[in-house]
């Protein structure tokens, strides 16, 4: 019987090093995708604001260029809007599309 307990006491003790050493690779592995999802998400949501600054900057400036063109200021706010106001009804209709875009994206992300 003692035998039997000196061949146990070895197997027992690798597989709690085992199910520890398992344990803190899924840890690293988990900092790892957290890690690289924040970092993609920072550097896109930075992305998106400079670009939503230029757009910004540059719907004014096409306004005020319309409405000089039109002799009013505000037909040409009028304008950009109508332009604005088609795009987001096209985003609308393809809201499914970018949802599944998106959804694979991040699926692909943590993934890998």
């Amino acid at each position: 019987m003692e035998a039997q307990t000196g061949l146990i006491a070895p197997l027992l003790d690798s597989v709690k090093e085992y199910s520890t050493t398992s344990f803190e690779l899924l840890k690293l592995r988990s900092f790892n995708k957290t890690a690289d999802v924040v970092s993609t998400f920072t550097s896109r949501l930075l992305l998106a604001m400079i670009f939503a600054f230029f757009s910004i900057t540059l719907t004014i400036a096409v306004a005020l260029w319309l409405g000089d063109l039109t002799g009013k200021n505000y037909y040409g706010f009028l304008i950009v809007t109508a332009i604005y106001g088609i795009i987001g009804i096209t985003i609308y209709f393809m809201h499914p599309t970018i949802k599944a875009r998106v959804n694979d994206s991040v699926i692909t992300v943590l993934s890998n």
